[in-house]
């Protein structure tokens, strides 16, 4: 299809300011632009994991040796978040709401070497579709390089069906143990077919603790990050991006001294700049706390799209202590009172759950509490149902303050489905209406049914594939889509399959 130059009277409708972060001052650390049941359980496969560095190449996209997802959209407005590890040059981009026939434009802005820029497109129009390309110039040339054309959707009010789609732990350092990168494109790039709305990723994808302690720096914590580009990119050109932190990641405030020169600094200031995830604003509500050299830690959030809430939460930021496991070391909690989601998150949750007007709500975590092994096996437990693993209800002694245990929040305000990734494992249960969805992981080679016995019920599946949620104003259809290698398809295993579906109501 032949590419159409510039138009002299390109329209721009996007408000810019530019932005730019003090390095470990804070902040995004990015140059800113503004502008019905049915199934079968199979089988465990026992293997043990191994932990293996894995590098990754970058794949040229013609002559732009770069990288560009989407993040924190809303009903008027998407941020483009473009990255090259080795170029320097000029990026704009082009869009409409016709393929092809771009009726705006964003100023040009300068991409520097190995720092992220955001652009961000304001002023759009709610519940619409826009095309878009990415145009690039090298520094030091006249020629402007024409990426492919994308789109994506600004957020639908309440009445209009939509798409999402959410991975389990991707782990890219567990190379050939729980990850092969050919597996992990194709996952994501049978994803991005479905064309959702945005892509959640419930943790584990960034994994820093096998990092060696001892010799860390900011440069190698960063690199786990970076890592992800060239995967993420398949899917986040046309679905924004959402992360929710895991236990592998440590970005936990325990690991906090006072100075910039930590592993929980260096991991949250590559997470906001690389992915531009909402801070509270008028779309998104969340947390408010400035962290010292961070800012806005942009750790959990909730926003309302069509007909659902969607709300992230996350105990690692809340708790003094290292909530599953500990850097440098493998001692794991005594007290599990100790973990906690912290009385400002739940105050917000408490807040948000309840004041939510939507007809379905999602809440995801890397984990019921952040560790342990199951899904409602653990609801009982500790500030999520109040219980000790004595069996002795100790709640109100335990967490004076709050009203109620986060599973019975959930029940007593109707949440549809709690999502959680940790546990390699598809699972669907139910406890108190609620349902508790585990999630695969996208690209395991050897598709194990890991921890299958932590989970005494449910509708349990191996490895691999990624969640596809429909919503509409009349039901939630959720279905488990598989993925293989082309050499692993066969009888029963075709890529891109539904294993399993459920509809709620």
């Amino acid at each position: 299809m032949k590419q159409r130059g510039c138009h002299p009277a390109w329209r721009v409708a996007i408000a810019l300011s530019v932005m730019i972060s003090a390095c470990g001052g804070g902040g995004s650390g990015a140059t800113a632009v503004s502008l019905s049941d049915a199934g079968t359980a199979s089988p465990a496969i026992p293997t043990t994991p191994v932990v293996t560095p894995m590098p990754i190449e970058v794949s040229p996209n013609g002559a732009f040796n770069g990288t560009w997802v989407m993040g924190s959209p809303t009903t008027d407005a998407v941020v483009f978040n473009v990255h090259s590890a080795d170029q320097a040059g000029n990026v704009t981009l082009d869009f409409g709401v016709n393929s092809l026939q771009y009726d705006q434009q964003v100023p040009t802005a300068a991409l520097q070497i190995d720092k992220p820029l955001e652009l961000r497109l304001q002023n759009l129009k709610p519940a619409t579709r826009y095309f878009y390309r990415l145009r690039y110039q090298a520094s030091n040339t006249k020629e402007w390089v024409l990426m492919p054309e994308y789109e994506f959707q600004t957020a639908k009010p309440p009445g209009q069906s939509f798409v999402f789609a959410i991975q389990g732990d991707s782990h890219p350092e567990r190379l050939k143990t729980q990850f092969d990168a050919d597996l992990y494109k194709r996952t994501l790039l049978r994803a991005a077919a479905d064309k959702p709305d945005f892509y959640i990723l419930s943790g584990d994808d960034f994994s820093v603790d096998t990092l060696n302690p001892a010799t860390i720096t900011a440069t190698q914590v960063r690199e786990r990050y970076t890592l992800q580009r060239p995967y993420l990119s398949l899917i986040g050109r046309t679905s924004p991006l959402f992360l929710v932190n895991g236990n592998h990641e440590q970005a936990a405030r325990y690991l906090l001294d006072g100075t910039p020169n930590n592993v929980a600094v260096w991991a949250q200031n590559a997470r906001n700049s690389l992915y531009s995830q909402p801070a509270p604003d008028t779309f998104y509500s969340g947390n408010l706390e400035q962290v010292p050299f961070i800012g806005l830690l942009r750790n959990y959030f909730a926003w309302t799209w069509g007909d659902a809430l969607f709300v992230v939460i996350d105990p690692y930021w809340a708790s003094p202590v290292a909530v599953d496991n500990q850097f440098g070391g493998v001692s794991k909690r005594q007290s599990m009172w100790d973990v906690t989601h912290g009385d400002a998150q739940y105050n917000w949750l408490k807040r948000t759950l309840e004041q939510s007007k939507a007809k379905y709500k999602f809440v995801f975590a890397h984990h019921v509490m952040g560790t342990g092994r199951g899904g409602i096996e653990l609801a009982k437990l500790w500030e999520w149902g109040g219980e000790s693993q004595n069996g002795q209800l100790e709640f109100a002694a335990q967490r004076p303050s709050w009203t109620t245990p986060i599973h019975q929040l959930m029940v007593a305000n109707k949440v549809s489905i709690f999502f959680q990734g940790h546990d390699h494992i598809w699972v669907r249960q139910k406890l108190d209406g609620v349902t508790y969805q585990t999630l695969s992981q996208p690209a395991d080679p050897n598709y194990t049914l890991w921890n299958s016995d932590a989970y005494l019920s449910g509708d349990k599946f191996p490895n691999t594939g990624y969640t596809r949620v429909t919503v509409n104003a009349s039901q939630v259809k959720v279905e488990y889509v598989k993925t293989y290698l082309q050499k692993d398809e066969g009888p029963g295993k075709v890529h891109g399959e539904v294993a399993f579906s459920y509809t709620l109501p």
